[in-house]
């Protein structure tokens, strides 16, 4: 399953949080142009590293099916950075 919601959430120095939620599918939608360039670089890099395309496709998605559920915090100071993929 494809992640459908990042929550992002910071602590700001006067302690209260700002918390964001991205969904996931408008952000890929309006960044398709760029995804295709990157899907481009991919496959060339494929080629210069002798990688088979398919095997790299499949363990792209492999990851992204594994992202649903991840959490990771971040704390600096008085600053704190929470992001959880649902």
């Amino acid at each position: 399953m494809i992640p459908q919601l990042v929550t992002y959430r910071q602590r700001r120095r006067d302690g209260r949080w700002l918390r964001l939620y991205v969904p996931v599918l408008p952000v890929l939608l309006v960044l398709s142009p760029l995804l295709l360039l990157i899907v481009l670089a991919g496959l060339v890099a494929c080629l210069v590293f002798r990688v088979s395309p398919v095997d790299a496709l499949r363990g792209t998605g492999q990851l992204l099916c594994a992202l649903p559920g991840t959490r990771f915090e971040i704390e600096h100071g008085r600053t704190s950075v929470l992001v959880s993929v649902r």
